[in-house]
């Protein structure tokens, strides 16, 4: 069953190469930009705060 909101294959393919945290970036390498970049866009899609923020209310 595939997600619902997530991105599709064509569309990852299109921005990967974009973002930081590659293989042949120096430093260190990111775990799994999709997720990062899929857990963004749900923030975004249903306007749920940072943890920052909820960390400042605990």
């Amino acid at each position: 069953m595939q997600e619902r909101h997530v991105l599709r294959d064509d569309q990852w393919e299109r921005i990967k190469d974009a973002l930081p945290g590659k293989e042949s970036d120096p430093g260190k390498t990111a775990t799994d930009n999709r997720k990062f970049i899929e857990a963004v866009m749900w923030i975004g899609r249903t306007g749920a705060p940072f943890f920052q923020d909820n960390a400042k209310s605990l």
